[in-house]
């Protein structure tokens, strides 16, 4: 016996909870998307793109073939909790794609990741992708109901209220927003079925640099950055999805603000090298820090923005200086433990 791996069935971002009835509701993970396929013999782990995760989570390819109770193919997310009260860490979870086994088998036994299943497509050799959600969540839970750590069954609820609160709370444990998932919906493999809320701030930040298109003209993506209480200027992450006509705008908007030698040449600094674009060019074209402008965000994870940010407007009233991580919001503790339950 053996799964075909599909692309996970996805979901389209909207603004706040949807109202019922018709949804579940579901904690939205902040891990690497995981299909796992196991046929009573071997484990394999698909990713929302396909790439093969399977090597880089050995201690949960022991896990399911060890407490799977039969052959199945799951929906669902990797996630590596640490600290105390314990809460994801994405920074844990990224250092797991490395090319050393060696490596990755240290990572393992010191932040070991966990599975939080979410839907079962298929048991044995019966297809329940044409199944209603509904039922296909009920299954689930069946399958895995006498299943120990580190595989999870996410907890769901059919009360938006409850749902909001999640929105609110869950945050503290690392998580990102609430999925909603109509309960009479059949599993779609690479549409967006589903609806997702999640978190969205607003920060001042100061323009550090730039890093050229690959297309080798204009701006790719504009480098941020805050400043600490001790007055150091750190890089919290990027901005980019520019037009091609507001890339070579930007060339020229901030030429005045490019650093450059004694001999008037450009200078170019190195960047952090992507784990997961190692050829990668990270050189980028250093600027003046005086430039502000307003960015929106979900989250940060440490001291960088989580994702790649949303330039909203420029802050030409603004003093550089301003922009320090004292403006943003200090989101409140929550134990992971408390998610799971």
């Amino acid at each position: 016996m053996s799964y075909e791996i599909h692309a996970p069935m996805l979901a389209k971002a909207v603004t706040a909870v949807p109202p019922g009835p018709g949804f579940s509701y579901e904690p939205k993970w902040d891990g690497f998307r995981g299909l796992v396929a196991w046929d009573g013999e071997s484990v394999e782990i698909g990713s929302r793109g396909a790439k093969p995760l399977t090597r880089y989570f050995p201690e949960l390819v022991d896990a399911f073939t060890r407490l799977l109770p039969g052959p199945c193919l799951l929906d669902g997310e990797i996630v590596v909790p640490t600290g105390d009260p314990q809460r994801l860490d994405w920074e844990a979870l990224t250092q797991r794609i490395h090319p050393a086994a060696s490596r990755v088998a240290k990572l393992a036994a010191e932040t070991p990741a966990m599975f939080i299943a979410f839907d079962l497509l298929a048991v044995g050799d019966e297809d329940l992708q044409a199944q209603p959600f509904e039922r296909r969540r009920a299954r689930l839970v069946e399958l895995l109901a006498d299943v120990p750590h580190p595989i999870h069954v996410t907890r769901t609820t059919q009360d938006p209220d409850a749902a909001t609160q999640w929105f609110e709370q869950f945050e503290g444990a690392g998580l990102d927003g609430v999925v909603a998932k109509p309960l009479d919906a059949p599993y779609a493999p690479g549409k967006r079925t589903m609806l997702k809320v999640k978190h969205s701030r607003t920060a001042d930040v100061v323009a550090l640099g730039y890093r050229v298109h690959k297309s080798g003209a204009g701006v790719g993506s504009l480098l941020v950055g805050l400043y600490t209480d001790g007055g150091e200027l750190v890089p919290v992450g990027a901005v980019s999805a520019f037009t091609d006509k507001r890339r070579l705008e930007l060339i020229d908007e901030l030429e005045p603000l490019v650093e450059k030698d004694a001999d008037g040449r450009v200078v170019t600094a190195m960047g952090e090298a992507s784990r997961f674009q190692s050829g990668r060019d990270s050189t980028f074209v250093p600027l003046r820090p005086e430039r502000v402008l307003e960015v929106k965000f979900d989250q940060m994870e440490g001291w960088r923005f989580r994702h790649t940010v949303q330039l909203l407007r420029w802050r030409p009233d603004r003093d550089a200086r301003s922009c320090g991580y004292s403006q943003l919001d200090v989101v409140n503790a929550y134990d992971l433990a408390d998610v799971l339950e």
